[in-house]
């Protein structure tokens, strides 16, 4: 349990030292930016994804947002690329997230992955297999990390992990985690494509295309020209991914858990080229799940903050990932939902922080400073059995469920709500890793 004292600022509200020039400053008037940012998608995927589509609500934060993902997986890092791709693979299958799943199956045979190693973790590196007890522990019950856990990672041997690896591990494992609560909270895995069951389809603003929503236009020549030059490139290497997969699936024909099925699609080249029959195989103790944060398990508390602790650490162990994380989460604090306070009677920050100690309270970190009687005055019941269920075990979100909750409400002030999900998902399991990295090092 983290119990954060009375004189630290809200976790979103950071006070982190930066440097002047780490962290991309945003570009362009308001109005443009939501086109700038789907040609600049686009152009690097031949399509706009699901998660992009429903982050377009709101373009700041998908600014930062794709900045973080870019650096993550795409820049300089300790980790190799194909390793990155096979992590999130693995994050992404402790919620049977098919969706990021298939995402990332294609993103890994591009990076030049090993076909073998989508057989399942009994064919990969042993170095990689040993991650799979924390990425358990993080998906589900994160204030059960301890030193141990990383020190057994750490320890020296022909697997071992650097500081730095590891680091970069947690937080790639962290991210997906957390967006798989975002995929299945927004409907994502509903939707026709990787895997989706094809319900909870949501129209971008107004029923038009993102580009007229953002410029009052239709789409210009040069994104329909990008588009078009993505298509054929994507079939061309469609058809080489395809010869690689089908060997695999030779090779394993007859093993229902680890067979690769291709898709016949040209337009859903991106992330659906592949899918595991059963993510089972990318999982060890598929039964460990989510359960209740029990205090009075706890041996000690641990005043242990982002600001103080956690921003520091990460960015000297992965340069400059700390800035990326820390504006993410300065970012979903901004966002405007005077709409959705007011529905509830109070200020919006009152009601995003609500909503944001909630979440930390699930687990097992809590505020001195906080009334915690105030979620209840807050947020009422069917959008805390919606908040509860897409935090801790995503998997079980259905349309209904998303229907549901706060019906008066705009498809865009939810998707608002799923964003601070992810967020505080994600700095609640950085916050334990971080800790247990931390108590390694001074121990």
């Amino acid at each position: 349990m983290i119990v954060c004292p009375q004189s630290m600022e809200h976790p979103r509200g950071s006070r982190c030292q930066r440097l002047p020039g780490q962290v991309v400053k945003m570009s362009g008037s308001e109005p443009e930016r939501p086109q700038f940012l789907f040609v600049k998608a686009l152009a690097s995927r031949g399509r706009l994804e699901a998660v992009t589509q429903q982050m377009g609500y709101h373009p700041r934060y998908l600014d930062s947002f794709l900045k973080m993902q870019h650096y993550l997986l795409h820049m300089d890092g300790p980790l190799p690329f194909d390793c990155r791709h096979y992590i999130a693979i693995m994050a992404a299958a402790r919620h049977q997230c098919r969706y990021l799943v298939n995402l990332h199956v294609l993103q890994f045979l591009r990076a030049g992955g090993d076909p073998q190693w989508l057989r399942g973790l009994d064919f990969i590196p042993p170095k990689l297999r040993n991650l799979n007890e924390i990425n358990k522990i993080l998906a589900h019950r994160p204030w059960l990390i301890t030193k141990e856990h990383i020190e057994k990672l750490l320890k020296i041997s022909e697997w071992s992990w650097s500081l730095a690896e590891l680091v970069h591990a947690v937080v790639l494992l962290a991210h997906c985690h957390a967006l798989a609560s975002f995929v299945f909270g927004c409907g994502c895995e509903q939707e026709e494509g990787p895997g989706g069951r094809g319900s909870l389809k949501a129209s971008p603003p107004g029923n038009q295309c993102f580009c007229e929503a953002a410029t009052g236009n239709g789409c210009s020549q040069e994104l329909l020209r990008i588009n078009r030059k993505r298509s054929l490139d994507s079939c061309m290497e469609l058809d080489s991914l395809r010869e690689r997969i089908q060997r695999i699936h030779v090779e394993t024909e007859g093993r229902e858990e680890t067979r690769l099925l291709p898709l016949d699609r040209e337009e859903d080249t991106v992330g659906e080229v592949t899918g595991a029959a059963n993510l089972a195989c990318y999982m060890q103790d598929p039964d460990f799940g989510y359960q209740d944060f029990a205090r009075r398990d706890e041996d000690q508390t641990q005043d242990y903050s982002w600001e103080d602790h956690g921003f520091s650490l990460v960015n000297r162990l992965y340069s400059d990932i700390g800035h990326l994380l820390d504006e993410k989460f300065r970012m979903v604090d901004g966002l405007q939902s005077s709409a959705m306070a007011k529905r509830q009677g109070c200020e919006p920050s009152v009601f995003k922080r609500g909503i944001w100690n909630y979440i930390h309270c699930m687990f097992g970190i809590r505020y001195d400073d906080y009334d915690y009687a105030e979620v209840n005055h807050l947020l009422e019941r069917m959008l805390k059995v919606y908040i509860k269920t897409v935090t801790c075990y995503p998997e079980k979100t259905n349309p209904e469920m998303f229907d549901r909750f706060w019906k008066q409400f705009k498809h865009s002030e939810k998707v608002h709500v799923n964003l601070l999900i992810l967020e505080a998902r994600m700095q609640a399991e950085l916050l334990y890793a971080l800790q247990a990295i931390t108590q390694y090092m001074v121990s």
